[in-house]
């Protein structure tokens, strides 16, 4: 191992200039040099309990593939990583590694914790730069199954199973695979050609993917079960949720799934693109999370001159990643704390000129254990904005329970499945966003592998 590097601090990411950036729709973040990787890696301690194993969900053998990035062996590097995980060009971008492996991390003690997140991603984007090598397909065990959802549960379940020998078919509702990761973050955090890279990756492995499937119409699970040994249901949360308010169904109110969908999918930001989208002037974005700050960066993006994100709690409560609040300010977004819609203001045309509002504090604890936003009588203004965006959370599409006979769901819609992804129905299997409601990419990936180890044992058990 090379002499450990004892900097207290982490080498900074490089990025964009704010003011070029906030106009343009290419990555932020530019990425480490093999060199700046080599002397990050080498701050990692290799400790004994290894702790930030302990924070992935996927189990990635974080000090091993950080240990080969000090000696300069990137492909050995990258190798490690992925035994654990099929995204981790993905992974390496989008996942919360400061309340994950980076959380745990032994260095974060009394400094800055090794930046495993940015390795990740170096160590990713060489392999795919320099070509890698033919990826080896395993033995076919002779079984199949059939995935459903092309999103981080499904592409990992899909991949777990595929190096076990599986016949492994993705079906896909849209036209394009990736699921959230194409349709729900932005390119400037994940270029969609960086997920492309990865669906080929398992397609190189035998994962088949069949597009524009939509299970519960163009098939439903019943007949899925009827070709395939076992299902897996990776379906997500795609169904919006909405405030309730007057004025929600005016013309410039869209979901944030709707707005983002229209810009990183079907490309709402080119000239010409097929598929429009209201290039508004003031935009107000409602909500706390990532999914806010996408679609408040987006906005600036499509042109939007301001662009206000109002949220029910303070700073301190926000559930966004600290980094994008940060880029999202540096870009010029302004955040509205604690302050909650009331209504949707319009014109006789029913266009939007602005948001009615009112100033919130915080009493006691809820049900979540945050303080809860409480009205401050007498604070209500109105916010000029001509275009509003709901980010508010998800739901699962409910298609799926409706077409299914004997699944069971939860109160909201989620299906239920035990710890191990098993359903109410034999050999149907389910995990990520469609069981747990709206949450992370690498929290839904752990969902999948964890599935793809259920559905091979359920496999094997009618083997024998």
């Amino acid at each position: 191992m090379p002499k450990f590097n004892m900097d207290p601090k982490k080498h900074p990411m490089p990025v964009q200039d704010p003011a070029e950036r906030r106009r343009n729709f290419r990555e932020v973040a530019l990425g480490y040099t093999a060199e700046t990787a080599v002397e990050e890696a080498k701050r990692c301690l290799n400790c004994k309990n290894k702790p930030c194993i302990a924070g992935c969900p996927v189990r990635i053998r974080i000090p091993e593939f950080i240990a080969r990035v000090a000696e300069g062996d990137f492909a050995g590097a990258y190798e490690i990583i992925r035994d654990s995980s099929s995204l981790p060009a993905v992974c390496g971008r989008v996942c919360p590694q400061e309340t994950q492996c980076e959380g745990k991390c032994t260095r974060g003690i009394k400094g800055e914790p090794v930046a495993i997140g940015r390795l990740e991603r170096f160590v990713a984007d060489w392999y795919n730069l320099h070509g890698g090598g033919a990826v080896k397909r395993p033995q076919p065990n002779g079984h199949k199954v059939a995935v459903v959802g092309s999103g981080p549960a499904g592409l990992a379940c899909a991949g777990d199973l595929a190096k076990l020998g599986y016949a492994v078919t993705v079906y896909e509702a849209l036209h394009v695979a990736g699921g959230v990761l194409v349709y729900g973050i932005p390119e400037f955090r994940l270029p969609k050609a960086i997920v492309e890279q990865e669906v080929g990756q398992l397609k190189a492995l035998g994962v088949t993917f069949l597009t524009n499937m939509v299970i519960g119409r163009t098939l439903t699970v019943e007949e899925l079960l009827e070709e395939y040994d076992a299902v897996f249901l990776g379906t997500g949360a795609g169904l919006p949720r909405f405030m309730g308010i007057p004025g929600e169904n005016a013309k410039g109110v869209f979901s944030a799934n709707e707005y983002l969908t229209r810009s990183n999918l079907m490309k709402a930001y080119r000239e010409g693109s097929a598929t429009p989208v209201l290039h508004a002037k003031k935009v107000a974005v409602v909500g706390g999370g990532n999914v806010a700050m996408d679609a408040a960066r987006s906005a600036m993006r499509l042109g939007a001159e301001e662009v206000t994100v109002v949220y029910r709690r303070g700073r301190e409560e926000l559930p966004a990643r600290a980094e994008e609040v940060e880029h999202a300010e540096e870009e010029g977004v302004v955040f509205r704390f604690l302050t909650n819609p009331e209504e949707i203001v319009t014109d006789g045309e029913d266009n939007v000129t602005g948001m009615r509002c009112i100033r919130m504090q915080l009493g006691e604890p809820d049900a979540s254990g945050r303080r809860r936003p409480v009205p401050v009588e007498g604070s209500a203004f109105t916010l000029a904005c001509d275009c509003v965006i709901m980010a508010l959370g998800t739901s699962p599409n409910p298609l799926i329970k409706k077409t299914t006979d004997g699944l069971e769901t939860k109160p909201r819609g989620e299906i239920a499945a035990d710890e191990r992804g098993q359903t109410s129905l034999a050999g149907v299997f389910a995990g990520g966003d469609a069981v747990t409601g709206s949450a992370t990419v690498i929290l839904a990936m752990g969902a999948g592998k964890t599935a793809a180890s259920a559905i091979d044992e359920y496999c094997r058990s009618k083997r024998g």
